[in-house]
């Protein structure tokens, strides 16, 4: 249990710091001041604020003092409460292996028929819309599915209040939101500012030919000076991973039963000291190896090819 609640924390962690990371770190250069200012006080008040601290805040001074169970608060389909928040989540049915079975096939066709009509644009110089026809395959792809089981790939379950608890859904614990939470904002700065430098550190010239072609800002950044940022963004950016892995056994803080503190649950019964403190560590180590492969592998895939 202790195993999957930290990977559950560092797999969501990694994924919501890096979307919240590179929006802001993109509005950091936003022509408009007021996203620019916004974006600036974001990164300095979260990232110059201890972790634990932000932690602690969000635990005891956001998630504990909601209403309680019976008076919990609802906006649409979820509920606030000290208990936890539920929220709607999906439930699997006889036909989801079926679906799974499809969107496969359809993501895969997808992308081959992308890359074969990239191929050829670049081949004739005549436009063949590969992003058009790619999503069209696979929407046709999930419209066959639909025909064929005549339900959806899951059932949604909505969450609501039973006595003392919640029925449905998903609920996510105060401990597991708080230390979510805290990790995401926290991190997130720091990557928002690895993606400024890395998009300041492609050559002015790139930027200045872009508009001189009539590109779009946002088409310039997407097709131009994104693609060549990435290369200088990876390195670093798989340090803030590890830390936000590392930096998750301060869950123990507030209760949430990760690694560490079942751990310590365990040498404090068992007095098996070694064998407890080497175990945790060797959890991180193959999480951080783990995470350092594959962003050594994107990172080989983004190098430039030298002849």
């Amino acid at each position: 249990m202790g195993l999957l609640n930290t990977l559950r924390v560092a797999f969501f962690g990694v994924i919501l710091t890096s979307i919240i990371g590179v929006f802001v770190g993109i509005a950091r250069l936003s022509n408009n001041w007021l996203v620019t200012k916004l974006a600036g006080v974001y990164i300095e008040i979260f990232r110059n604020t201890p972790l634990l601290v932000q932690i602690f805040i969000w635990f005891f001074a956001v998630f504990l003092p909601m209403p309680r169970i019976q008076e919990a608060l609802q906006i649409g389909p979820v509920y606030f409460s000290n208990r936890g928040t539920a929220i709607p989540w999906y439930e699997t049915h006889s036909n989801t292996l079926l679906w799974v079975t499809l969107v496969i096939i359809g993501v895969i066709s997808s992308i081959i028929t992308f890359k074969i009509l990239i191929k050829k644009e670049v081949e004739t110089g005549v436009k063949k819309q590969p992003t058009l026809v790619a999503i069209s395959i696979f929407i046709i792809t999930c419209i066959v599915g639909f025909m064929i089981t005549k339900t959806g790939p899951v059932a949604i379950s909505t969450p609501s209040v039973e006595g003392r608890g919640f029925v449905g859904g998903y609920t996510l614990t105060p401990e597991f939101s708080a230390i979510l939470i805290g990790l995401v904002i926290y991190t997130s700065t720091f990557i928002a500012e690895i993606v400024r430098a890395g998009i300041m550190g492609v050559p002015k010239g790139q930027v200045e030919a872009s508009k001189a072609l009539g590109f779009k800002n946002s088409t310039s950044l997407r097709l131009i000076i994104f693609p060549q940022a990435i290369r200088i963004i990876i390195p670093p950016l798989t340090s803030q991973y590890l830390n936000l892995i590392k930096n998750s056994s301060l869950a123990v803080a507030v209760g949430y039963q990760d690694i560490v503190s079942i751990g310590g649950t365990v040498m404090n019964q068992t007095g098996r000291m070694v064998e407890g403190i080497a175990i945790m560590i060797a959890v991180y180590l193959i999480f951080s190896l783990v995470t350092s492969l594959f962003m050594n592998f994107f990172n080989k895939k983004y190098q430039l090819v030298e002849r």
